[in-house]
């Protein structure tokens, strides 16, 4: 059975269920940051699920890229599957801007977090839901 690992769990908020991935928003403010999480249980590496999964897990990570560029307009999409804290398989989607806090290098351990205050939260994952759903 699926279950969100705890630090995915603390570090976002929920915003919607794709056909495979959970989609998660990061409290961070400073940049608009998906992660698709595989529901999966024990899934770790790309390479590892099977091919429908993979195929259905590119086509998602392209629908949460599309969205974070139409609703934010970045100057560049980072997407990524580090892995490195945390061993379950997520997937990073975040919208860059140049002259954004990190720009232009990684936003991991960049030093930089400013949590969305709730009410912010709330209007975003209902914005990020209704557009993620609308083109699913």
């Amino acid at each position: 059975m699926f279950s969100l690992n705890e630090r995915l769990q603390a570090d976002t908020r929920l915003v919607t269920d794709l056909r495979l991935c959970r989609v998660l928003l990061m409290n961070n403010r400073l940049w608009p940051w998906l992660i698709l999480v595989p529901m999966r249980e024990d899934a770790v590496e790309i390479h590892r699920l099977g091919e429908a999964d993979q195929l259905t897990l590119m086509r998602e990570i392209a629908l949460a890229s599309r969205v974070v560029e139409r609703l934010f307009a970045p100057d560049k999409m980072n997407v990524g599957a580090l892995g490195n804290m945390v061993p379950q398989l997520h997937v990073h989607v975040i919208g860059r801007t140049r002259g954004d806090p990190a720009w232009p290098g990684p936003v991991w351990g960049s030093g930089h977090a400013e949590p969305y205050e709730p009410a912010e939260a709330a209007a975003l994952v209902d914005q990020l839901a209704e557009a993620l759903r609308a083109n699913e």
